[in-house]
C-alpha cells in the first residue's frame, strides 16, 4: 500500500483516519482491533445491512474497555437497584448510551435480539439517547447484556446517582389536570350552544339540562384543575405578597360562584366556558414550559460524575465494592482510565492524574508513591493502588460540592411579571371596591353585577398567557440553537447581566488536542520516527500529543531510555542521541514562553527545535468575546497558570480581568465579590471546579462537548459548539421583557375599555365572558409573533437537528 493510500485511509466502521498503518481484512480497511471485531460480529450475525443505513455509522474502538469492567452487575443490590421490571421470565433495565448519534445506531440496537438472542427486545428513546432493554434474565445476567452493547460500540454510562433513584421524572399530574379541563372546557362549550344561537322556548326542560350538566362539568376544572394555581397564591400570601395567580384564582371563584347563583336560581347560564376556557389555556402553557426539557438535569451533583463501583483489594484478593461500601484504610486497585473516586496515598505504581475537571489546570499531574492522589482525577495510565484516607462523602470532590451547596440561594421572587401582577391586584380591588361603593348608594341591586363584570374583565390572564407562552417559545428557540435553560425565570436573570465571567480551560479552550507548532531545524522523516519512537517510551501526556501529531508511525528501538521526572526523556534511537524535555534539562538554561508549554528537542546534545503547545481556542471565540465586551464587563479566570495571559490580554486589553491559577473558592469568592458591588453576573464554565461559581452566579451556565461530559447543576446548559452565539442568546433573552411588556400594554388597554364600561353598569358578565378569551388568544398571537419575529432578525429561526438534546 503506497503512502498516499495510507494517508487517507479511514475505518469502514467507524469512519475516523487510519493513522499508520490500517488494519485491512475482508477488502476493507479498519482503524484499531476493535472496530473490525464489531463488524465481525455483524457479519457472522448477518447484519452488515447496518453500514448500508449510514456510510461509517459506527462508533470508534480505539479505546478498548477492559474485560471484566461490568463485573459489578453480578452483585443483586446494585442490580436491583437499576432494573425497572422483574418477573419469572424477563427483566426490564434502561441504560444511558450518549453514544447514540444517528439512524443507523438506532437500527442496531433495536436488532439487538439479532445478535443475542436472550434478549427480547430493545426500544431507544433517540432524544435522552437512552435505550430499554427486555431480555431472559434465566439464560443472561444484567452483566451480560452491557457487556454485549459494549462490544458494539455503546458502553452503557452507568453512575452512583442511580443507586438513589435519584432521577428526575415529569409531573404527570399537570397533564392530567390539563386533560381533565380540555375535555371539561370541550363538553362545556358544546352544551352552551343551544343558548348561545338561541332555543325554542317550548325546550325549557333542555336549557335547565344543559345549565345543570355545565355545572357538573365545571367542578372537576374548579376543585382538581384549578389546584395548581391554589397553591401558588396560597405559597405567596404565606410569605406577604401576591403574585400573579392571586387574581386569577379570585377570578375564577367570583366567576364559579357568580355561575352557580345563576343557575340555582333560574336567572341564567353562568359562566362556565369562560371560567374552564382560562384554566385550560394557562396549563397549556405551563404544561409546554415544563415538559421542553424534561430529559434534561440541571441539578446534577458529584454522585452523577462517580462510577457507581470501584475494586478493592483485601488480602491480594479483587473484590467489587459500591462507592458508599468504601472504608477508611481500604486499599483501590484503580485501571487505565479509571476515576479516582476517594483521596487517598499512592501505594503501587506510577500516576499521571488528570485533574482539569476539577481544578481547571489542563496538564496532568505526575505522582509517585507516597503522594495523595485526590477524588475526582482521572488515572491516564496503566494501574495503580491507592490506600483510602477519606471516604467517598468526605473527599476533595464531594467537598467543592458541599460547599457550592452552601451558597446563598438565589433570588428567584423577583420577577417583573409578578411586581406587576402586584399593583394590578392591588388596582382592580381598588377598583372593585370603589365601584361596589358607588353603586350602593345608586342602585345597589347593580353591585353583583359591575363587581362580576369587573373581576371577569380585568383578570390578568391575558398577563400570565403572554408571559408563559412567550417565555416557552423563548425556551423552544434557544433549545433548537443547542441553549437549554432550567426554567423561564433564568430568561429574566440573563437578560439582567451586566458581567460575564468565563472559565478558560474547557470553555473557551477545547478539551480535545492542543494545538502544537514547532520551531527550528526541519524535521526529517526519519527524524520524526526516531522522535516518536522516543516519544511513546514514556507515559506522560505531553509526549503522548507530540508522538500523536508527529503521526504515532514510529517502531524504532530504543536503547538507554531515561526519563527524569519533571524534566524530559533521552535515548538511543538508530544510533543517535535523541532529547525531549525541558529547557533546562536540553540548554541548561530556564527559559519561559508566554503562548503555552515548550518541550526542547535535541540531537546528540545539539538543540534541534522547539515544540511549542498551546490550548487550542474554539473557534470564532476572539470574535465572540469583543462582541460581548461592547456591552458587558468581562472576565476571565483560570486554574491554569499564566502562559496565556499575552495573548488574552492582546485580545481584551489590559483593563480585562483576567485570573490565573484560581481555585475553585476562588472562582466563587470573584463572583460573590462582583455580586457584593452590584454586578448582575453571568458565569459561563464546564466543570465541576466552577461549580461554587455557577451556583452563585445570578445566571449560571455550564458548557458541555458532547453527551457524556458531566455538567454540574447550573441555570443553563449550552452546547459548546454554540458558545459562539452566546451575544445573540443574551439579546434574545432581553427582548422576552420587551415582548412581555408589549402584550401587557394591549392588555391594559383592553382593560381600560372594559373597565370604563362595566363600572358604568353598562357592560354584562355575559359580554365580559366573550371578551376575555377573545383579548387573550389575541395576547397570544402578539407574544409567539413578536418572539419569532425577534427570533429571525437575530438568526435563530433557523432549525437544528433534532438530536441535540442530551441527558
Amino acid at each position: 500500500m503506497s503512502a498516499a493510500q495510507i494517508k487517507t485511509a479511514t475505518c469502514y466502521h467507524c469512519g475516523d483516519e487510519c493513522a499508520g498503518h490500517p488494519i485491512h481484512a475482508h477488502n476493507k480497511d479498519f482503524c484499531c482491533q476493535g472496530c473490525l471485531s464489531v463488524y465481525e460480529i455483524l457479519s457472522k450475525s448477518g447484519m452488515c445491512d447496518y453500514y448500508d443505513i449510514t456510510k461509517n455509522p459506527g462508533v470508534s474502538r480505539k479505546t478498548l474497555v477492559r474485560k471484566d469492567k461490568f463485573a459489578f452487575l453480578d452483585q443483586k443490590d446494585i442490580v436491583a437497584s437499576l432494573i425497572s421490571f422483574r418477573d419469572e421470565k424477563e427483566t426490564h433495565v434502561t441504560f444511558h448510551l450518549p453514544q447514540i448519534h444517528c439512524s443507523s445506531c438506532l437500527w442496531l440496537l433495536e436488532n439487538l435480539h439479532r445478535l443475542n438472542k436472550d434478549v427480547q427486545s430493545c426500544r431507544v428513546n433517540f432524544v435522552k439517547k437512552e435505550a430499554t432493554v427486555v431480555f431472559n434474565h434465566r439464560t443472561t445476567s444484567l452483566r451480560g447484556v452491557a457487556e454485549l452493547l459494549t462490544g458494539i460500540g455503546y458502553e452503557p454510562y452507568i453512575s452512583l446517582q442511580q443507586l438513589s433513584k435519584r432521577s428526575t421524572f415529569f409531573n404527570r399530574g399537570k397533564i392530567l389536570k390539563l386533560g381533565v379541563a380540555g375535555f371539561c372546557f370541550g363538553n362545556i362549550m358544546l352544551f352552551s350552544f343551544p343558548e348561545y344561537l338561541g332555543i325554542d322556548i317550548h325546550e325549557g326542560s333542555l336549557v335547565i339540562m344543559f345549565r345543570y350538566l355545565n355545572l357538573l362539568l365545571s367542578l372537576p376544572v374548579l376543585f382538581y384543575s384549578s389546584s395548581e394555581f391554589y397553591l401558588s397564591a396560597w405559597k405567596s400570601l404565606r410569605h406577604g405578597f401576591l403574585n400573579i395567580d392571586a387574581p386569577i384564582v379570585l377570578a375564577t371563584l367570583v366567576t364559579f360562584g357568580r355561575s352557580l347563583y345563576e343557575v340555582l336560581s333560574g336567572t341564567g347560564s353562568g359562566y362556565f366556558d369562560s371560567m374552564s376556557g382560562i384554566v385550560f389555556f394557562m396549563l397549556i402553557g405551563r404544561v409546554l414550559q415544563d415538559k421542553t426539557y424534561e430529559q434534561l438535569d440541571f441539578e446534577r451533583d458529584y454522585t452523577s460524575f462517580f462510577p457507581i463501583a470501584a475494586t478493592r483489594v483485601v488480602n491480594g484478593e479483587e473484590e467489587i465494592v459500591t462507592l458508599p461500601g468504601i472504608r477508611l484504610n481500604d486499599t483501590l486497585l484503580l485501571h487505565h482510565h479509571e476515576l479516582v473516586p476517594a483521596d487517598g496515598i499512592l501505594t503501587r505504581g506510577w500516576a499521571v492524574i488528570d485533574y482539569s475537571f476539577v481544578t481547571g489546570e489542563s496538564v496532568p499531574v505526575v505522582k509517585e508513591m507516597g503522594e495523595i492522589v485526590y477524588a475526582g482525577g482521572k488515572q491516564l495510565e496503566g494501574n495503580i493502588e491507592i490506600l483510602v484516607i477519606h471516604e467517598v462523602n468526605q473527599g476533595y470532590l464531594t467537598r467543592i460540592w458541599n460547599r457550592s451547596d452552601n451558597t446563598a440561594p438565589k433570588n428567584r421572587n423577583g420577577s417583573f411579571v409578578n411586581l406587576l401582577s402586584r399593583y394590578f391586584t392591588i388596582l382592580l380591588f381598588s377598583i372593585a371596591a370603589l365601584s361596589a361603593c358607588y353603586w350602593y348608594f345608586h342602585a345597589p341591586s347593580a353591585i353583583a353585577n359591575v363587581v362580576t363584570s369587573i373581576l371577569i374583565v380585568a383578570c390578568p390572564c391575558a398577563l400570565l398567557l403572554s408571559n408563559t407562552f412567550t417565555n416557552g417559545n423563548i425556551l423552544r428557540i434557544l433549545g433548537r440553537k443547542g441553549f437549554y435553560l432550567r426554567n423561564a425565570q433564568t430568561i429574566e436573570e440573563i437578560g439582567d447581566v451586566d458581567h460575564i465571567v468565563f472559565d478558560k480551560t474547557g470553555t473557551l479552550t477545547s478539551n480535545r488536542e492542543p494545538h502544537i507548532q514547532y520551531d527550528g531545524k526541519p524535521l526529517s522523516a526519519l527524524l520524526k520516527k526516531q522522535v516518536t519512537s522516543l516519544a511513546k517510551q514514556s507515559s506522560h501526556p505531553v509526549s503522548r500529543i507530540i508522538a500523536g501529531w508527529l503521526g504515532n508511525n514510529g517502531k524504532m528501538s530504543v536503547l538507554a531510555f531515561k526519563e527524569v521526572p519533571g524534566m524530559g526523556i533521552e535515548g538511543i534511537v538508530e544510533e543517535d542521541l535523541i532529547s525531549l524535555g525541558s529547557s533546562f534539562f536540553i540548554t541548561g538554561k530556564h527559559e519561559y514562553d508566554a503562548t503555552g508549554s515548550c518541550v526542547f528537542l535535541s540531537v546528540e546534545g545539539e538543540h534541534w527545535g522547539t515544540f511549542r503547545i498551546s490550548n487550542r481556542y474554539r473557534e470564532d471565540v476572539p470574535l465572540l468575546l469583543k462582541n460581548l465586551q461592547k456591552k458587558y464587563s468581562i472576565s476571565i479566570l483560570s486554574g491554569d497558570n499564566a502562559a496565556e495571559l499575552p495573548y488574552l490580554q492582546g485580545l481584551l486589553g489590559m483593563d480585562t480581568h483576567i485570573l490565573f491559577n484560581q481555585s475553585p473558592a476562588g472562582k466563587l469568592d470573584y463572583i460573590k465579590d462582583l455580586q457584593s458591588k452590584g454586578h448582575k453576573v453571568m458565569m459561563v464554565g464546564d466543570g465541576l471546579n466552577d461549580a461554587g461559581a455557577l451556583k452563585q452566579a445570578d445566571a449560571g451556565i455550564a458548557v458541555s462537548d458532547n453527551q457524556n461530559n458531566f455538567t454540574p447543576a447550573s441555570d443553563g446548559i449550552l452546547k459548546a459548539e454554540a458558545l459562539t452565539q452566546l451575544d445573540r442568546f443574551i439579546r434574545m433573552c432581553k427582548a422576552n421583557r420587551v415582548i412581555v411588556l408589549s402584550a401587557f400594554i394591549v392588555s391594559i388597554l383592553y382593560n381600560i375599555i372594559g373597565l370604563s364600561f362595566a363600572v358604568q353598569a353598562q357592560l354584562s358578565p355575559m359580554i365580559a365572558a366573550v371578551l376575555m378569551p377573545a383579548s387573550s388568544l389575541s395576547i397570544l398571537l402578539i407574544a409567539y409573533g413578536c418572539s419569532n419575529m425577534v427570533a429571525r432578525r437575530l438568526k435563530l429561526a433557523a432549525k437544528t437537528d433534532d438530536n441535540q438534546v442530551f441527558a
